[in-house]
């Protein structure tokens, strides 16, 4: 049995495949259990994933290693967002004056926050450095990530818990407030729950989609330019 594992981990597939049913499974048990907005389809089917690397003694090392042919589609999937962006121009043209005075802030205080409460807690510059990016979509988190140093494993640890506490609290925010605007609902579930975020906004409708997808582009764009120049200041990168 040992030999048989060793011999199809030597290939992508047994990685790819694996991860491939656990998505279908978690989206089908998603659905069986009624769609809660809290539980994305994906979180169901990560904790599936887990389990089977543990029960069958699969390292993580390689089980990334074979999965790391499906993140190169990851790439490809962000910039189809531009579609999207296109559509809802209109729109996004008539807010241009409080988008460039909000998502520079958002994008700090997503970084800020994290970091803060890390260090509070006496966290490793190892720990802060993988947690800095969590509100990044994950083809720029791990180059973020890799150059400052931290793990990309946590990093994707805290991307997926970030993605469904974002899509968790803007629900409730929403409708603790009223608020029914797919802008503002998109814009923050974009900036806040990165591509997990931009999933559920495009369930709520194409405009909160396409605002999603300027919240999660920007966010990702402001934070790799600036957070790797904020990490050289002192008492930051160890």
């Amino acid at each position: 049995m040992s030999e048989l594992l060793d011999h199809l981990l030597a290939t992508p597939l047994l990685a790819i495949a694996l991860t491939l049913a656990a998505y279908f499974a978690g989206a089908r048990l998603f659905r069986l259990v009624g769609a809660p907005s809290w539980c994305p389809p994906i979180l169901v089917a990560a904790l599936l994933l887990a389990g089977v690397l543990a029960l069958a003694g699969i390292d993580y090392a390689d089980y990334r290693e074979g999965a790391g042919w499906l993140m190169l589609l990851l790439g490809p999937a962000t910039v189809a967002l531009g579609l999207p962006l296109y559509q809802q121009m209109a729109h996004i043209r008539d807010l241009w004056r409080p988008l460039l005075v909000c998502l520079p802030i958002a994008s700090a205080m997503a970084a800020l926050y994290a970091v803060a409460i890390a260090w509070l807690l006496g966290a490793s510059p190892e720990v802060m450095a993988s947690l800095a990016p969590k509100s990044v979509t994950a083809p720029i988190a791990i180059g973020i990530t890799e150059q400052l140093g931290g793990s990309v494993a946590l990093m994707m640890g805290g991307l997926l818990l970030t993605g469904v506490a974002a899509i968790g609290f803007v629900d409730l925010v929403a409708r603790g407030l009223g608020i029914r605007d797919q802008r503002l609902l998109g814009l923050a579930l974009g900036i806040n729950g990165h591509a997990l975020g931009t999933v559920r906004a495009f369930e709520i409708g194409p405009t909160a989609g396409a605002f999603a997808s300027l919240g999660m582009s920007l966010t990702g764009i402001l934070t790799a330019l600036l957070l790797p120049l904020a990490w050289r200041l002192p008492g930051l990168a160890g």
